[in-house]
């Protein structure tokens, strides 16, 4: 067997770096759109906050609730309301019940987004179910609270002008085995 010829030799090396290159990106995408989406509010993601602003405003905001159930996960979940109404930049807090129709206890994980889907980066979360993964026993139902604010920088978006509805939505999945 002939050895490839230094050109071909170096085209080769070439094409087996790019192939590691592209397997290496693949992995590393989820983790960095995950992140830009949370630094953005890229696709309706929510912004997580410390504490609320310095103050609110007069403008009013409503703030609907949608609620969804991965087939796989034995559970109703629903908001408790249906919507909430209040000044921008002053606290919310709102409620959605689940339970466990199963017959053993499971697992899930709420993901979760506002439409509309440019809003995402003026809706702030300060405490949320939705931050860890949440386990019923069967038959039991639990109320989860979810607090956030709308952010009043919102009012001076041009391009948020004809927002002042928002729709929070969530959807509880399984837990992956381990996570």
């Amino acid at each position: 067997m002939t050895a490839l010829p230094p050109k071909k030799h170096k085209t080769a090396l070439m094409l087996t770096f790019l192939v590691f290159l592209m397997l290496g990106l693949s992995f590393a995408a989820v983790p960095f759109y995950r992140l830009f989406c949370q630094l953005t509010g890229f696709g309706g993601t929510t912004m997580r906050a410390e504490k609320l602003p310095e103050a609110a405003s007069t403008e009013i905001v409503t703030v609907r609730f949608n609620a969804d159930t991965n087939p796989a996960l034995p559970w109703d979940f629903k908001p408790k309301q249906v919507s909430v109404e209040g000044q921008i930049g002053a606290p919310f807090l709102a409620f959605f019940e689940a339970k466990n129709t199963g017959n053993a206890p499971s697992s899930g994980t709420a993901t979760f987004n506002v439409t509309p889907l440019k809003a995402g980066k003026y809706f702030h979360k300060i405490q949320c179910f939705c931050f860890s993964a949440q386990v019923l026993q069967p038959g039991e139902v639990y109320t989860f609270p979810v607090s956030f604010y709308v952010d009043p920088k919102i009012l001076d978006d041009p391009f948020m002008k004809d927002v002042r509805t928002v729709t929070l939505s969530y959807t509880f999945f399984p837990t992956v085995a381990g996570q």
